[in-house]
């Protein structure tokens, strides 16, 4: 499994959070934008599965390594069991705690292994703990300040991000109290959270927002791009998309 083998070694701070950012990516991606497929694969009358993560932003269902002690931790094992009976927004959130934890115990296991101090630890634990955690992502927790994007927008869910400031002209002659709200209307801007990778927002960035679920995705992302959103009437996520009863 790509990122799972004895070769992979990362061993400074900044190569252990890049390792952590792109596991936490493939986690996130096969618990919102790829979920249908996920809950495909993970069948409860298969043998104990794991979701893995991989620095590559990538994700796996697959069976536990062979060896014991295996290279690396492993995910919570079973987790196809356990979705034999759940709802599913009560199992994709458990899946998404459990990811958290092994995501923490793969970044602290190269922290171990190759010697971090406890200076290293903490910094390595802060930048971590500036991400949403994957459970926060998937249950939405970390885009409450999402509902009041219609100032963004201008009621149009299609339009980019990336300029939410009104423009020039408006700008003339504005006084101490515009200027504070504007203020606060880019802090508010700067704490939205992609419903894909879980990133912040950046001003630089084209954005757009679910009709149905009121999420906010990058562009690049869900694969749309400014051309083509300006045709889309009813932007509709890829999670949305795929929604549809199942037993």
């Amino acid at each position: 499994m790509d990122g799972v083998g004895a070769n992979y070694n990362p061993r400074t701070v900044e190569e252990v959070f890049r390792d952590f950012k792109g596991r936490r990516a493939g986690l996130i991606k096969a618990l919102t934008t790829d979920v249908e497929e996920f809950y495909q694969q993970c069948d409860p009358e298969k043998e104990n599965l794991c979701l893995y993560g991989f620095p590559s932003e990538q994700w796996e269902v697959n069976l536990p390594a062979e060896e014991v002690p295996p290279e690396l931790p492993e995910p919570a094992l079973g987790i196809n069991f356990a979705r034999d009976g759940m709802q599913e927004k009560d199992w994709l959130s458990l899946v998404a705690v459990h990811s958290d934890a092994w995501l923490l115990a793969v970044s602290f296991y190269f922290g171990a292994r190759f010697g971090f101090d406890k200076s290293d630890r903490k910094r390595l634990f802060n930048m971590i703990n500036d991400l949403p955690t994957v459970f926060e992502v998937v249950n939405g927790a970390a885009k409450n300040n999402q509902k009041e994007k219609s100032s963004v927008s201008n009621h149009s869910s299609t339009k980019s991000k990336s300029n939410p400031k009104p423009p020039p002209a408006e700008e003339e002659g504005l006084d101490d109290d515009d200027e504070d709200e504007e203020e606060d209307d880019d802090d508010e801007h700067g704490e939205t959270l992609c419903g894909s990778c879980g990133e912040n927002y950046a001003s630089d960035e084209f954005w757009i927002c679910c009709d149905i679920c009121e999420k906010w995705f990058h562009g690049k992302c869900v694969k749309i791009t400014p051309a083509r959103a300006e045709h889309i009437k009813q932007y509709k996520c890829p999670s949305c998309s795929n929604k549809r009863a199942r037993p």
